[in-house]
């Protein structure tokens, strides 16, 4: 099981807020034309007694960010929004954004902050007015920039950071596989290290599909060794960082 790293205390969630907005604060108060981070969208900042959980999951590719939030979901009647998700159906949509999107997903880069956030701002926006009341945030924010944007208009009540060995995340994101019928998840990766160095041992058995999805498996593009190492060493250099903030930040 992946190690939870978390973060909860009401004390420790409004230190990281004044550390992580002051920035973005300080430029819209020596500018007062700067316009909101999330453009013209529309979000609401709810008093926590008037809205459902907001929480963030955060971990590196492949180490088990959507299978929690998902089953949290529908656990807390409260909507699983995932970038990667929303970059894939903009994918899919051969809006002008595809072909641009195509190449750095294959390539295993970082989406731009600029469109993350307006996939994401128009995810929210749409959920608003559809009436829906918090969520589970899978895989954003990713870098300092994005945690100050979000942290300017949004609270987060708990952030949960999950790690793997390498190794592992490598195997997972090969065994990877989606069902191009009905669209559900599976991984066929049967993982099983041993304990060593006073490390405990991770063992975990694939999640295998029904016989009637067993013949329409696919393997997505980018989920080839080559572009896995290269996402897991940006995440390493780049996106891990925003941890790092949340654990000693001293402003």
């Amino acid at each position: 099981m992946a190690a939870i790293t978390r973060f909860s205390k009401p004390s420790a969630i409004s230190h990281i807020r004044r550390c992580l907005y002051s920035s973005s604060a300080a430029a819209v108060e020596s500018n007062p034309h700067v316009t909101s981070p999330f453009g013209n969208h529309k979000i609401t900042r709810r008093d926590p007694s008037e809205r459902n959980v907001q929480w963030v999951f955060l971990g590196s590719p492949g180490v088990g960010k959507g299978t929690y939030a998902s089953r949290l979901s529908n656990l807390l009647g409260v909507p699983h929004i995932a970038t990667g998700d929303l970059v894939r159906e903009e994918l899919a949509s051969s809006g002008p954004l595809s072909k641009q999107l195509t190449e750095i997903v294959n390539q295993g880069k970082l989406v731009s902050d600029e469109i993350i956030i307006n996939l994401l701002s128009k995810r929210l926006e749409a959920g608003e007015a559809k009436g829906e009341s918090g969520f589970l945030l899978d895989g954003f924010p990713r870098t300092i920039i994005q945690a100050e944007i979000l942290k300017g208009v949004m609270d987060i009540d708990l952030v949960v950071n999950l790690r793997l060995p390498e190794s592992v995340l490598i195997e997972k994101c090969l065994g990877r596989r989606n069902c191009s019928q009905c669209g559900k998840n599976f991984n066929v990766a049967s993982i099983n290290v041993k304990g060593q160095n006073g490390n405990p041992g991770i063992s975990m058995a694939p999640l295998l599909p029904p016989s009637s999805c067993m013949s329409k498996l696919v393997t997505r593009s980018d989920d080839t060794e080559e572009v896995v190492k290269e996402r897991l060493l940006i995440y390493n250099e780049k996106v891990s960082v925003y941890s790092l903030v949340l654990l000693h930040c001293k402003c």
